[in-house]
This record gives C-alpha cells, structure tokens and sequence, in this order.
C-alpha cells in the first residue's frame, strides 16, 4: 500500500492525470503536485509519478522522461499500468491508450504521422472535458479525499480499473467455451466465433466475444460473432469490425430473424441450432465481384 502520490508541478497532460487517477481509485491516497524528494524517491510507500528521473516499480517510481529516444513510446499511465499486470489488456482494448503514449512521448507531429492524418486532427479529437479536467488539474497543488476533483478523478480511475478486470474475466470465459467455425460458402470460407449458451450464462456476450478476437489476434480472420441474445432465447449475429461482405440486412425477411439492423451490422434470430445460425452467416454473406 502506498501513502502519498507525487506528480510534476505546472501543465498537466493526459497520461500523468490518467495514472494518478488509477493510483488514486486503487489506494485512496492524496495527491501532492510538486517535485519529489530525494527521501520519497527511495520509499516504496511513495508513489513518483512522471517525474523523477527513473522507472523503478518495487519502489513505485514511474517516470519515462529518461528513456531513450529509440524506446518505444511510453507514457506514465503505461508504466503504472505494466505494474499492475494491466498494460497488455489496455493496449489491446483502450484504442485511445497508444496515441497517448504517442502523444506524450513523440508531440502532436509525429503522433499525426503515425496515426497518418492532418496535424490538425489531433487537436480536433479534444473536448471541453479534456481541457477543463487537465487544466484543474494543473491549477492544484495538493489533492485528497473529499475535493470534487480528486472524486472525480477517482471515478475515472475506478471505472478504467473496472473496465479492464472485468474484460479480462469475460475474456477468459469465451476462450473456454467458445468454438471457431469455418464456413464455406460459394467458394469462399467464412470464419466465425460462436458462443453458446452457459450456465451461468455470458456477462456482456456481444463484446466479451468481441474482447476475445482481439485477445487472440484473430482481427484478420475473423468476419462473424455468434453470442447468446440477453432478451431472448436465439442468438445475436454480428459483423466483426464492420467486414465488408456481411450484411446481415439480406437475412431480414427470414422467419426465425426477429430483427435485423438496416444497416446490415447485425441481426437476432430465435434460431438456436447450430446448423441454421451457419445458414443464416452463409445467408448474409456477399461473394466478392
């Protein structure tokens, strides 16, 4: 357990607020907003954040100002994250989590270069939120349990932390029960992942088997979700990351399809066998021209 959080004085940025704020959801501690001492430095119960010179984690150091130019970009909030075995999941489900490493280590130029669009698009993914919450941030110098900011803050924290424990148990419940399928249709196959119905049953069963294609680097490969429908006892078809030839629209018309998105993204079917939710993939599948 620590006792005190020590981050940079003056302008505040994305990353050193947003390892603050998981140190203060996980251990209620106050926030003092200066440099660090030589003494809290070398104390385990002090936590040193982007600031001090050095990334030493048994002693609850996270700063990465010293890190070579070469090293791959890193923020404070990676650091913090690496310590709590939590850096790998956010990496592969917090999109916004390696701009910010970018950001915070490369500037807006490089970051722009890297994600390949305008400088200007940068700035214009910005919002009053960010602004207000980084600039009161600054203006502190001390904060602690009962400061609208600081709770605040420790709602962030709490629901970052939330978001990441959880994704990983739901994670770890679709690979033990979920199946891979391969089907083939007019030339083509067309791979899937189908969850079926568990007791207890899925938490969240759509971006759980989402999560799970991500967790296992199946982004290329995969084109279907199959999940447990939460208001009914079919199941849900989605397209994984919008693939290009489902349109689950085409399958509209079909009498087991209780609703299907115009948009063609997904549909719910009152269809359970494994058989007819292969059918109804196959249905919705368009062969390349």
């Amino acid at each position: 357990m620590i006792e005190l959080v020590v981050t940079h004085p003056g302008g505040a940025h994305k990353d050193d607020l947003l390892a603050v704020c998981v140190l203060i959801a996980e251990h209620g501690v106050p926030v003092a907003r200066r440099e660090p001492t030589t003494e809290e430095l070398a104390n385990p119960r002090v936590a040193v954040v982007d600031v001090g010179g050095e990334h030493a984690p048994e002693r609850m150091n996270f700063d990465h100002h010293h890190f070579p130019r070469e090293h791959a970009p890193t923020c404070a909030l990676s650091l913090v994250l690496d310590h709590m075995g939590l850096y790998r999941d956010a990496l592969q489900l917090c999109d916004w989590l390696e701009p910010a490493e970018w950001f915070d280590s490369r500037g807006p130029v490089k970051t722009a270069e890297w994600l390949q669009v305008p400088r200007r698009a940068v700035s214009q993914l910005n919002s009053p939120i960010d602004v207000t919450l980084l600039r009161r941030f600054a203006a502190k110098g001390e904060l602690s349990a009962g400061d609208p900011l600081y709770e605040y803050m420790r709602f962030v924290g709490l629901d970052l932390l939330e978001y990441l424990r959880v994704a990983r148990t739901h994670m770890d419940f679709v690979a033990a029960h979920a199946e891979r399928w391969s089907i083939e249709h007019a030339g083509d196959v067309i791979e899937a992942v189908f969850l079926p119905r568990t007791e207890p049953p899925a938490e969240e069963p759509s971006s759980a088997v989402a999560n799970y294609v991500r967790d296992r680097g199946l982004e290329e490969v995969v084109a279907a979700l199959v999940y447990p429908d939460r208001r009914g006892e079919g199941y849900g078809l989605s397209r994984y990351q919008d693939h290009p030839q489902l349109d689950f629209a085409r399958v509209a018309a079909e009498q087991d399809v209780r609703f299907a998105h115009k948009s063609g993204f997904m549909c719910k079917t009152s269809a359970t066998d494994p058989a007819r939710l292969r059918a109804l993939i196959a249905a919705a599948w368009m062969a390349k021209n």
